[in-house]
């Protein structure tokens, strides 16, 4: 099995809150975040957020302002990881998420990628967890499901909103396709905190209330969480990670302000921390349950 991540503790399993790099790039001018200061100032802001980690940082200003560290990366082939893993471990990076293949690999290739995955995670000792991600490997769930039959020990990062807008689960029972998809929810140990709804993988949620997708999203976290508790280990925890990024990746979706500029829907940062503050309250459900 691909462990989790593990502080080393005997504390109870616990959730993380974690900041992806990316969710600062090009945020718009009226975001309430770090806006045009330094790199040091961005850190501060995100340790001041309330965040713990922070994915694809810098690892000298992560140790400077006691921020942990994880690492993101795609593979498309073996030996892809070869010459990160050194650096991850030197650097103590707690684990790294990874983008595997394109989506149109046989069979007998995914099995080939996943088992260089899974050797060098457990001769490593470090976690590794396949993200659930578009033009990938995992990009539907029936595959998905299908390589969890093959590899009962995989772990992923969750990124629901790929399957959410991209499958467009909400036509059909919604109830069936979460039974079906349990198997992942067993295995979830990592999350990336983005929502969608159905016709966009990335959207402003406002202040969270009253949306049907919203909600969709907390349902899928809270049974996450519960299947990392299961099985989890003292000093396990798991990197709920926020990440939301801007219009020149096609994610931020771009409005007409009253001017008629094109400008972002919304204020990333802010809604970074909203995310933090949903995934805290689907913990707490998780644990009650």
């Amino acid at each position: 099995m691909i462990s989790n991540c593990n502080d080393g503790s005997q504390k109870e399993p616990y959730l993380r809150c974690d900041f992806n790099y990316w969710n600062l790039d090009d945020l718009p001018s009226f975001t309430s975040g770090p806006y045009q200061v330094s790199e040091e100032e961005k850190y501060q802001a995100i340790k001041n957020a309330g965040f713990e980690g922070v994915q694809d940082g810098d690892p000298a200003l992560c140790s400077k302002f006691n921020l942990n560290l994880t690492a993101q990366l795609r593979v498309n082939q073996v030996g892809d990881l070869d010459e990160h893993l050194p650096v991850w471990l030197e650097k103590g990076y707690d684990c790294a998420t990874v983008h595997v293949g394109w989506g149109m690999e046989s069979d007998e290739e995914i099995n080939c990628l996943l088992e260089y995955i899974f050797d060098a995670s457990e001769i490593n000792k470090f976690p590794i967890f396949v993200e659930t991600h578009r033009a990938t490997i995992t990009q539907d769930m029936w595959r998905t499901v299908e390589i969890i039959k093959r590899f009962p020990e995989i772990r992923f990062n969750a990124d629901f909103s790929h399957w959410y807008t991209g499958l467009e689960m909400v036509n059909g029972i919604w109830e069936d396709k979460l039974s079906f998809i349990q198997p992942v929810f067993d295995r979830v140990s990592f999350i990336h905190g983005r929502i969608g709804n159905p016709g966009s993988i990335q959207v402003d949620i406002s202040d969270g209330k009253n949306l049907s997708y919203v909600e969709h999203f907390k349902e899928m976290w809270v049974k996450s969480f519960k299947g990392f508790l299961k099985n989890a280990q003292p000093g396990d925890f798991l990197p709920f990670t926020t990440e939301l990024l801007p219009s020149q990746y096609f994610y931020a979706r771009l409005v007409r302000d009253e001017s008629g500029n094109l400008v972002e829907e919304g204020d990333r940062w802010q809604q970074a921390i909203l995310l933090k503050d949903i995934a805290e309250e689907c913990w707490r459900i998780a644990k009650s349950e």
